[in-house]
């Protein structure tokens, strides 16, 4: 099987996967996404009517944006239907701070089958996360 490089990449430091939500208050998810899972807000840009209309977060070496829905976008989904997996070293103390924030849990902190220790909950528009650990 041959390697194949990315079609373009900018630099080494800057992720080049970023999933994205869509939120009916993207004020809110922003500072739930720093306050319960510990994200870094890196940008935010408004548009006109002061929604956000681009964010940046990042997470170790990823990062998620997110950004005001526009019913009117044909680009635009739906609030709350995303799915992301993001990988720690310390799920126990996290899901506890999730919680805290008002995460609801939809798994509690558990040992899987196959190595890992995680937890998966929904934050205020409807994603639903997943924390653990990588496993060999």
């Amino acid at each position: 099987m041959t390697s194949v490089p990315p079609t373009s990449a900018t630099s080494a430091s800057v992720p080049t996967v970023w999933p994205t939500f869509v939120c009916r208050d993207a004020d809110a998810e922003l500072r739930f996404l720093v306050d319960a899972f510990g994200f870094t807000e890196r940008a935010v840009h408004r548009g006109d009517d002061g929604g956000i209309e681009h964010a940046e977060l990042t997470w170790g070496d990823g990062g998620v944006m997110v950004g005001t829905h526009r019913p009117d976008d044909p680009c635009g989904q739906p609030p709350g239907g995303a799915s992301v997996h993001v990988v720690v070293t310390a799920p126990d103390a996290l899901h506890d701070r999730a919680v805290a924030a008002g995460a609801t849990v939809l798994r509690p902190i558990e040992d899987t089958d196959y190595g890992s220790r995680q937890f998966v909950v929904r934050d205020p528009e409807g994603n639903v996360w997943s924390f653990g650990t990588w496993y060999e």
